[in-house]
């Protein structure tokens, strides 16, 4: 019988929490300057899944600003939480790796806007894209 993985996260005040069930779609690096900006940091680390993978609980803010995308988190502390795309969306959710609870849970398969990315900050052995990944792409 498969055990079914359930991984949890939240905000820093933990007055938002989510758990995301099952493997991701993807995991990435991104060093584009929206990322950097919004999180304050030199990339934003994030797994995406499937967005009828992931329960929140408690009520996250969304802002505007992600380009085409929102950003949702904790209206309490601050905490960006995760990402999804506007309107309608694509049907993903993209959990950034520094909510989580525990560390370790997934490993990066690819970086993006790599020409954004700290020059002492040494890339991953993992594919490179100078901007977006090729459109088309598998997940």
């Amino acid at each position: 019988m498969e055990t079914i993985m359930e991984r949890e996260g939240g905000c820093a005040c933990g007055a938002v929490r989510y758990v995301v069930t099952g493997g991701p779609l993807r995991v990435g690096l991104c060093h584009c300057l929206t990322c950097r900006k919004r999180h304050g940091a030199p990339f934003n680390a994030f797994a995406a899944f499937r967005s009828d993978k992931v329960r929140i609980e408690g009520r996250p803010a969304i802002w505007t600003g992600a380009e085409h995308g929102l950003i949702h988190g904790c209206p309490t502390c601050g905490s960006p939480l995760f990402w999804t795309a506007e309107g309608e969306g694509d049907g993903e959710i993209e959990i950034h790796l520094g909510g989580l609870d525990a560390v370790g849970q997934f490993t990066p398969q690819y970086e993006v806007w790599v020409k954004r990315r700290e020059p002492w900050l040494p890339p991953l052995n993992v594919p490179q894209y100078v901007e977006n990944r090729p459109a088309g792409m598998a997940s």
